[in-house]
């Protein structure tokens, strides 16, 4: 394992030559992006991210960890080419924000369990927040995340004071509620009323995965890899045919099969 001093250098090599690309007679496309332009691409390089670690492709995982990184160095030159702060900024903030987070570690604090060291941390970001202006629970709850996530954080938001379901089985109930106003939309509503009940269902689903403890993103990316799996598997099962022209119960029965192989397998 490299010590903090080789680590340390490989870090600064690439903080210069991030500057040099951005800087006179650096790379064109490096030096014409913005905040909002680089924005999609750190978007795409978390979820490659998260994609080499449900495959446990470690080299992958590297290498995707250095694109991850290449957006931070990004920002941090954009940031300081305009006078607001340096990756050593950025850094040092992270540094103090995880001592004072961790005074179980760093301080005399006791913590004895995981559920200790939350329930300090939260503690600790609820005294921080008492120096900034806000006016609503729901302001550190950015619009900009993933939908999925943006639900169950203003959930979780929501019932620091109170205002939630006291256990999964009113949200099971809620879920049935939903649906059924969804189907009352789609037989009798307009496509912007179909739109909104379905929003209210997904809301729902998001809230049931937080009680249930359940990473609603990991778990979709799950069921989205399992159905992706399953209709290759129905693809290479028929063969250089393919499945166009098949009828329908012919593909239930093709799925069926995969499913019950599956089934076998495990």
């Amino acid at each position: 394992m490299a010590g903090p001093n080789a680590v340390a250098a490989s870090v600064q090599r690439s903080v210069e030559l991030m500057a040099q690309l951005r800087g006179p007679g650096g790379c064109p496309w490096d030096r014409e992006q913005t905040f909002d332009t680089i924005k999609r691409y750190t978007l795409e390089e978390t979820y490659e991210v998260f994609d080499a670690i449900e495959r446990r492709a470690w080299p992958d995982l590297k290498d995707e960890l250095g694109d991850l990184l290449l957006q931070v160095l990004f920002y941090a030159q954009m940031a300081a080419e305009e006078g607001h702060f340096t990756l050593r900024d950025v850094a040092e903030n992270l540094n103090a924000k995880l001592v004072r987070r961790h005074p179980h570690i760093f301080a005399d604090v006791k913590a004895a369990d995981s559920d200790a060291v939350l329930r300090n941390w939260e503690q600790i970001k609820a005294e921080e927040k008492k120096t900034k202006p806000a006016t609503s629970l729901m302001d550190d709850v950015p619009r900009s995340m993933p939908a999925t996530l943006e639900a169950s954080k203003l959930g979780s938001k929501a019932s620091k004071v109170g205002f939630d379901w006291p256990d999964v089985s009113g949200l099971f109930e809620k879920m049935d509620e939903e649906i059924g106003e969804l189907q009352a939309e789609v037989r009798n509503g307009t496509v912007e009323s179909v739109e909104d009940e379905f929003g209210d269902l997904m809301f729902t689903a998001m809230n049931l995965a937080r009680h249930l403890k359940v990473d609603a993103e990991s778990a979709l990316r799950r069921s989205n890899a399992k159905f992706r799996r399953r209709f290759m598997a129905m693809e290479e099962a028929a063969g250089s045919g393919g499945l166009d022209g098949k009828k329908a119960q012919e593909l239930e029965d093709m799925w069926g099969r995969v499913k019950a192989a599956e089934g076998k397998a495990v």
